[in-house]
């Protein structure tokens, strides 16, 4: 699986490999298929806000976003198969990680946990999607923080 991690904020404090390693636990449980191709990227919030707005309608920064691959996913021959990209702000998630009393380390992980899902398929459009989706970021969490 290959994983690619890029910032858009200077500079960037955060430890890429860590962002790696989870992305490629998560998709290692979720059974994403060995050629999978994941990029990561990190804004800062006008970023963020500005991508929020074009692509979802809504006014101002969100904490993550995920953007599946336009169809076909699946190149030809030992070309990767592209997931998509997951979009993260890390000042909107050190603000939830204050207002939830959690570290920013683990909410950064559960936001790149979320945005994997969403590209894999899941969704949280009703209670039921949304509490599927709940409950497989706790599996994954909770799995990854054990080993």
């Amino acid at each position: 699986m290959l994983v690619s991690v890029t910032s858009h904020r200077e500079p960037e404090p955060l430890n890429f490999e860590a962002f790696e390693r989870l992305a490629h636990f998560a998709l290692g449980l979720e059974s994403a298929p060995e050629q999978s191709e994941l990029s990561i990227a990190l804004v800062d919030i006008d970023e963020m806000a500005r991508l929020n707005e074009q692509y979802r309608g809504i006014v101002g920064p969100t904490d993550v976003l995920s953007f599946g691959c336009d169809d076909p996913c699946v190149a030809a021959g030992d070309e990767p198969i592209t997931l998509g990209d997951v979009i993260i702000a890390p000042e909107v998630a050190a603000a939830q990680a204050v207002e939830l009393g959690t570290t920013v380390e683990s909410e950064l992980n559960l936001l790149l946990v979320h945005g994997i899902l969403h590209l894999l398929g899941y969704d949280h459009e009703t209670d039921e999607d949304a509490s599927v989706m709940q409950a497989r970021e706790v599996v994954l969490l909770e799995a990854y923080a054990a080993e």
